[in-house]
């Protein structure tokens, strides 16, 4: 059914595969949504109907006035115009192929209950004749390169793929191709069937241990979008560990305690940083990839106690949740500047329209608010949690509107 998710998804498949206990301990958090999802969701759409509309089907075209952009086109028509480049060449090469756009396929005789949805399964011929197996998956993102060099998603589509028509058609070749527009990557990997079967047979442990949450928690690249990665505490203790490491000096010769502080005559820790002064561009360099994880780490720590503070009344000692500062806005643009027109003022617009203040700055204030105070408002600011002895007076939780929340500040 739409809307479903499998325990042992393909797509957080790296996650499981890893950090087996990973899919369980992330059943009690919410599978939120974001503008990057829904915009993906849309991308996928549009794609699935430009491939369709290739095939002939009869199919309607998405509409969307929030996502639908020039650039969405754009990057849809380069997945459409690679996968309607296969099919060409299969025809070329002698059959005519099997299209399956969008095919929902179960691999759980390899992961329990495993089942997911493919962008495109085509089978037909490679270009020496033998029966080939070609999935494709679009991605919208900008800020990951995906690889597809033996990716556990596309390696768990094919085997889904395989089990649903490999009875059917003689496929000897398996290839897999991940098409990232945003960040020029078309990237293909390719194997045998008996290759990627084996993988199958090799995950089969991981697998059954994941689907019962049991193993060994393993954090490591794959907990980016882990939803229990906030409150999980192999993570939190490798991002301890890697800023100890990083940044303490160990062989300095001084005492330790526990904390990996020095500790002095008076009993009081002390931290021994490495090498005082100024620390060089390459080893600067070196230390990004830590930096990138401890990093990554604390910002999912802050956006996780600033949701359940703001968005479920959950108390945090020593913070409150305030309101931000906003901005005055105009409730009507279109009356607006129609307005500002039939009272003489013409020089609107500066490649967009002027701001508010630059409006306020040309008419007056005085006149400004005859002519357009009606159409100013001053929404509600973002919530936000702070230090309790931030000046700002705490929110009522109890009452608040349904309002975007930022992440925890100490500003």
């Amino acid at each position: 059914m739409p809307g479903q998710h499998a325990l042992l998804g393909a797509s957080s498949s790296k996650q499981w595969l890893h950090c087996t206990p990973s899919a369980r301990l992330q059943e009690g958090f919410p599978n939120e949504s974001s503008v990057y999802a829904e915009e993906g969701t849309f991308a996928h759409e549009v794609c699935e109907y430009k491939v369709r509309k290739y095939l002939h089907e009869r199919v309607k075209r998405p509409q969307s006035e929030e996502y639908y952009t020039e650039e969405i086109d754009q990057i849809t028509d380069v997945y459409a115009e690679f996968v309607i480049g296969i099919i060409e060449e299969m025809k070329r090469n002698g059959c005519e192929p099997l299209v399956l756009v969008e095919e929902r396929v179960d691999y759980s005789h390899i992961a329990p209950s495993g089942f997911g949805t493919a962008d495109m399964l085509i089978i037909g011929k490679d270009e020496n004749g033998k029966g080939l197996l070609h999935v494709c998956d679009f991605k919208t993102g900008q800020g990951v390169f995906v690889d597809c060099d033996h990716n556990s998603q596309m390696m768990l589509y094919a085997l889904g793929g395989l089990a649903a028509y490999g009875f059917i058609y003689d496929i000897e070749t398996v290839r897999m191709t991940i098409i990232q527009p945003r960040l020029d990557n078309i990237s293909t990997f390719e194997c045998s069937r008996e290759e990627l079967e084996a993988w199958g047979e090799s995950i089969k442990p991981l697998a059954k241990l994941a689907y019962e949450g049991k193993g060994e928690q393993v954090p490591g690249d794959w907990c980016r979008f882990c939803r229990a990665k906030p409150v999980c505490r192999a993570c939190a203790e490798e991002a301890l560990s890697l800023a100890r490491e990083e940044f303490l000096d160990l062989d300095a010769g001084a005492l330790t305690d526990e904390n990996n502080h020095a500790t002095s005559d008076d009993d009081k820790a002390i931290p021994v940083f490495k090498q005082p002064g100024l620390i060089p561009m390459t080893e600067l360099a070196e230390i990004l990839p830590t930096l990138n994880r401890i990093s990554s780490w604390i910002e999912a720590v802050f956006a996780y106690i600033s949701s359940e503070a703001i968005n479920h009344a959950v108390p945090v000692p020593g913070y409150k949740v305030v309101e931000g500062r906003s901005k005055r806005i105009f409730s009507d643009t279109k009356a607006v500047v129609d307005t500002a027109i039939q009272n003489g003022y013409t020089d609107l617009y500066k490649q967009q329209l002027i701001s508010l203040t630059e409006f306020e700055k040309m008419m007056g204030k005085k006149r400004f608010n005859e002519l357009l105070g009606d159409y100013v408002v001053k929404p509600p600011g973002k919530l936000s949690l702070v230090p309790e002895d931030d000046p700002r007076p705490p929110v009522d939780l109890e009452n608040k509107p349904d309002r975007e929340f930022s992440v925890l500040s100490e500003e």
